[in-house]
C-alpha cells in the first residue's frame, strides 16, 4: 500500500468541485472561510475554475471535472486534493481520468458520500490510500470542530488513537451565514451486534484493513471496468478487509438488495467484520430497521458490525484511510479506531 507524502508547512492544499460545485452565498462564504484557515495554517488554496459553479447539480461536465482535478494531481506543490462538496455525478468523470499519471504522483485525495467514486476507486485499482471524512465545506465553519483538527493531524502524518464524539447533527440544517458549526443535539451511541461464541464480553475490538465509503455510489461501481474490488482483497487477504460503510438516501429494501449483490460480487470474501455510519435519510416500506436490514443478508458471514459509527453524512466524522491497517474497538455505546500506514 502506498500512502501519499505528508502534508508539509508550505505545501498547498488543492479544492476541486468533482461532482457538484459551490454557487449559493453561504456556500461561497463557506468556501472563502476555509480557504482563510487553511491559509493561517500554512497551507495556500489552489482553487480550480470550477468550484464556484453549480448546473443542474454538476460543477461542469465530467471530461471538465476530470482535466481540472488531474491539474491538481500535476501539481509537485499540492500534498492534499479536497472534493469542494458531494453531489451525485462524480462518476461521470472516471471515465476521463488519468490513472497512470495518478500512479506516478500519489496525492491525498480526501472527501465523502459522492467522492467515494474516487477514493475507492484509487486505493483499489492503484494501491494508493486516500482519505473518507469531511469535504472541503466544512472547513468553513466557524469554529472548527475537532473533528476537522484531528483529519489534519492525519494528513500531516500523525498516527493516533480517535475517539467517538459525544454528540452528533441529525440531519441537514440550513445556513444563515455560511459560518455556522456543526449543531450538535444528539448522543453518539456505537452499537454492537456481536457473532456467535465471540469471546470477548460487551466489547468488538476487530483489526482489517479498511475499505469503503458511501453504499449509493458503491452500488454504482460495481461490475463496471472501476471495479477492482476482488483483485484488491485478494492481494491483502492475509490481514482481512474491514468494511466502513454509510449511506445516504437507501431505505431498508434498497440496502438489502445492494448488501446483496456486493456479496454475490465476492467483495465481501476476506471480510473481518463491518462498521456502519449513521444513515442520513433512511426509510423502509416493511417496517424494516436498519440494523435488520444489514443483519438479514451480513449475518451469515458470522462478524463483528458495529453500528452509528461516526462515519458519513450525520457529523461528526473520523477520518477513515482507505486502505491502512485499522484496530477499532466498541464498548458500551462508546469506541475508537487507530490507523497504521503499512
Amino acid at each position: 500500500m502506498l500512502y501519499p507524502k505528508n502534508l508539509e508547512k508550505g505545501y498547498k492544499i488543492g479544492v476541486t468541485a468533482t461532482s457538484d460545485g459551490l454557487a449559493k452565498e453561504t456556500d461561497i462564504n463557506r468556501l472563502e472561510n476555509g480557504i482563510k484557515h487553511f491559509q493561517n495554517l500554512g497551507y495556500p488554496v489552489v482553487e480550480t475554475k470550477n468550484v464556484r459553479t453549480s448546473i443542474k447539480g454538476r460543477s461542469s461536465d465530467g471530461r471538465t471535472r476530470a482535466v481540472e482535478f488531474m491539474d491538481l494531481v500535476n501539481d509537485p506543490e499540492i500534498r492534499v486534493i479536497l472534493a469542494a462538496s458531494g453531489g451525485d455525478y462524480l462518476v461521470e468523470m472516471l471515465t476521463y481520468i488519468d490513472f497512470e499519471t495518478i500512479k506516478r504522483n500519489p496525492t491525498w485525495v480526501q472527501g465523502y458520500s459522492d467522492t467515494t467514486g474516487l477514493t475507492f476507486t484509487i486505493t483499489t485499482n492503484l494501491d494508493i490510500a486516500t482519505i473518507y471524512a469531511s469535504n472541503f465545506s466544512s472547513f468553513g465553519m466557524e469554529p472548527w470542530h475537532s473533528s476537522l483538527e484531528d483529519c489534519i493531524k492525519i494528513l500531516e502524518g500523525k498516527d493516533f488513537l480517535q475517539h467517538s464524539y459525544e454528540k452528533y447533527q441529525d440531519g441537514f440544517v440550513d445556513k444563515i451565514t455560511g459560518l455556522e458549526p456543526y449543531v450538535l443535539e444528539k448522543d453518539v451511541v456505537w452499537k454492537n451486534q456481536y457473532p456467535k461464541d465471540w469471546p470477548l464480553e460487551n466489547e468488538i475490538c476487530v483489526q482489517g484493513r479498511t475499505l469503503g465509503g458511501c453504499l449509493d455510489v458503491l452500488l454504482n461501481l460495481v461490475g463496471t471496468r472501476f471495479d477492482q474490488t476482488k483483485e484488491f482483497i485478494q492481494k491483502y487477504k492475509n490481514d482481512g478487509i474491514l468494511w466502513f460503510l454509510e449511506t445516504y438516501d437507501l431505505s431498508s429494501e434498497d440496502i438489502i438488495r445492494g448488501l446483496w449483490q456486493l456479496k454475490e460480487a465476492g467483495w465481501f470474501q476476506y471480510a473481518k467484520g463491518f462498521i456502519f455510519g449513521r444513515p442520513a435519510m433512511f426509510r423502509s416500506y416493511t417496517d424494516t430497521s436498519y440494523e435488520e436490514a444489514v443483519y438479514s443478508v451480513l449475518g451469515e458471514f458470522n462478524l463483528p458490525i458495529i453500528f452509528d459509527v461516526d462515519i458519513g453524512h450525520k457529523p461528526p466524522q473520523l477520518t477513515m484511510i482507505n486502505g491502512a491497517i485499522a484496530t477499532i474497538t466498541s464498548r458500551d455505546g462508546k469506541g475508537n479506531i487507530l490507523f497504521e500506514r503499512r
